[in-house]
């Protein structure tokens, strides 16, 4: 009888623990993307991006193009508003695409959850996405 209640309630903590929250995190691709290799970026439409685990409050996400090859060109970015999908389809806002003058370059997409667009809001969550271009 003893080992029947331990293991009942032991089943019972099982089913009643919430789960883990899931990290806030973004993944991308190219696909689409036309080759630029001359170092003069051409502006585009962002990529298509996948979110998971959107901090509970988000309203806005920020997204910002970083080469980690020449970190102190501004590929730019956008903000969008965040819909419960997770999905943030291309051609939401324009930025500077990847164009290395020369090889391949690894490239930084940072996504920033915030409450508000702009410097008012609160910051929630920060997630980032890294891909070499060319692949």
């Amino acid at each position: 009888m003893k080992f029947f209640t331990i293991a009942t309630v032991a089943i019972g903590l099982v089913t009643v623990a919430p789960l883990p929250a899931q990290a806030f995190s973004i993944s991308f691709d190219w696909k689409g993307l036309k080759l630029c290799t001359s170092g003069n970026p051409n502006t585009v439409s962002n990529p298509r991006f996948i979110v998971k685990g959107l901090p509970k409050g988000t309203q806005y996400i920020q997204f910002r193009l970083k080469d980690k090859n020449a970190p102190r060109y501004n590929h730019g970015g956008g903000w969008v508003k965040m819909s419960r999908d997770g999905k943030v389809p291309a051609n939401a806002f324009k930025y500077k695409s990847p164009c290395p003058p020369s090889g391949k370059h690894t490239y930084v997409w940072t996504a920033t959850a915030k409450t508000k667009k702009g410097f008012g809001g609160k910051k929630l969550g920060v997630a980032r996405a890294s891909r070499k271009y060319p692949q």
